[in-house]
């Protein structure tokens, strides 16, 4: 079992670097102490500004935002990313998008945005000097944001040119039809874009409802990371971000309306036009801040992925990837760990030939039962290792860093250190794999879903079948 946090927190450098890890050899992991620390203020209306300072050149910073298409409704949906989209088109100082693009531009920055499930975010990477500017655009589409009329109509085509692109892409439609399946009835069934309909009647006073009741003080996280005073930045944002109000007193955390239960269940769709099958086969997962978050995480790692087109050898480090390949049953196969605040989807992406679709299907579900009985500590020890460098990455360079602080401020509540982050994986053992395995991967009635000539798709039955019919 793993250590609980306080004990992780407790680490020294000197218990890190004595780690019997693969990876401690190839770089000294006592830098793991010496990472910048995370400064959080929370101002009078809840926002929270955090800060990871570092010596360089650059900084980002960023705005995330406690809101997606969970916090919407049926008539609504979508609205959260026409948000997205209407946000940069023009304030009374900022008056179009041309004017926004090229302010930033000058500077030689760049803004971004994206709208999840759970989360909305706008994060922009500049010159330590452009920090304050960066802080003033950001603050400005926040807080005065036009949202004029004949723009939102001007936009709608827009849209809805990029929803028929997600609908012509196999890959989004099965894991849109996934989530419909998985939590249907609830708001994670529901897509980012929203149905056309729709896209096509979204309106002003809905997106300014949507603003006013999910773009609250206590929603939002100012992260920056890199060239950046964190008490320059508290001063900053509490002067241009003063507008934004905190939620009322007396209001019911959103969250704590929503509830997403998983389904078992299944969306077939027959089109013997397209060559190949394109499917989904997952069960529920775990949270963000679960305890076995990093246990599952690991055993993501172990099954992995494999495509023919680049890893056509079959002397791999994946079981699962090993068979595939010697048996020639999948152009290729990848292994997903979905997470939300209160609960995940973990699974497999597969596209075949229709013939090989049952044994693919059978062979990825008696790998789980495999890891679940027998998984063997040179694997778990090989994952571990693969994992620790791969999360440690992301503790690399500033946009990571700054998305890193924002995600975890909002879904745990608090930021993962470099040191906790490589204990908490270092010390899962073959047990914790094969406790969590069996607990979500055995004898479970599984979400499948899949899109192509599946004629020879296995029936549901069979499907849930072979998550205990393989058991060794």
């Amino acid at each position: 079992m793993l250590n609980n946090v306080s004990k992780l927190f407790a680490v020294s450098a000197k218990n890190i670097s004595g780690s019997r890890s693969i990876v401690s050899k190839s770089f000294d992991l006592g830098f793991l102490n010496k990472t910048p620390k995370t400064q959080i203020t929370t101002l009078p209306n809840g926002i929270r500004v955090a800060t990871e300072q570092s010596f360089g050149e650059t900084a980002s910073v960023g705005v995330w935002v406690d809101s997606g298409s969970v916090y919407e409704n049926d008539k609504n949906n979508g609205v959260a990313h026409f948000l997205e989209h209407m946000i940069f088109k023009g304030t009374p100082t900022r008056p179009s998008p041309h004017a926004i693009e090229s302010e930033v531009e000058n500077m030689g920055g760049s803004l971004n945005a994206f709208t999840s499930r759970e989360h909305s975010a706008y994060y922009m990477k500049v010159l330590k000097d452009n920090v304050p500017n960066a802080v003033d655009i950001l603050s400005d589409i926040f807080q005065n944001s036009k949202f004029d009329s004949k723009l939102i109509e001007d936009e709608r085509q827009t849209i809805i040119s990029e929803n028929n692109y997600v609908q012509s892409k196999e890959d989004e439609v099965i894991f849109d039809q996934l989530h419909a399946a998985a939590f249907q009835g609830s708001p994670l069934g529901r897509t980012i874009l929203g149905p056309v309909e729709n896209i096509k009647s979204i309106s002003r006073d809905q997106i300014l409802e949507f603003v006013s009741k999910n773009y609250t003080g206590d929603r939002l996280v100012v992260s920056a990371a890199g060239a950046v005073d964190h008490d320059a930045l508290v001063k900053q944002v509490a002067e241009k971000f003063a507008n934004i109000k905190a939620a009322p007193a007396s209001q019911e955390s959103p969250r704590a309306q929503i509830t997403n239960d998983f389904v078992g269940s299944e969306i077939r769709v027959r089109d013997d036009s397209l060559p190949l099958v394109h499917f989904a086969v997952a069960v529920k997962g775990l949270s963000w801040d679960h305890p076995d978050y990093f246990v599952l995480e690991l055993i993501q790692n172990m099954i992995g992925n494999w495509n023919r087109s680049i890893s056509a050898g079959k002397n791999l480090s994946s079981n699962l990837g090993e068979i595939v390949a010697t048996e020639g049953l999948a152009e290729s196969f990848s292994t997903f760990f979905t997470c939300y605040k209160d609960t995940g989807l973990f699974g497999h992406y597969g596209v075949c030939q229709p013939e090989t679709v049952d044994d693919l299907i059978a062979e990825m579900l008696k790998e789980w039962q495999r890891i679940a009985s027998s998984v063997k500590n040179s694997e778990v020890e090989r994952a571990k290792d693969k994992l620790i460098a791969t999360t440690l990455m992301q503790y690399d360079g500033t946009s990571k860093i700054c998305e890193g602080i924002g995600r975890q401020l909002l879904t745990l509540g608090r930021r993962l250190t470099p040191s906790e982050t490589y204990l908490r994986i270092s010390e899962i053992t073959p047990a914790d794999v094969k406790r969590v395995a069996t607990s979500l991967l055995r004898d479970v009635s599984p979400a499948v879903t899949a899109i192509g000539p599946t004629g020879n798709f296995p029936e549901y039955n069979f499907v849930r079948g072979w998550t205990y019919w393989n058991r060794l």
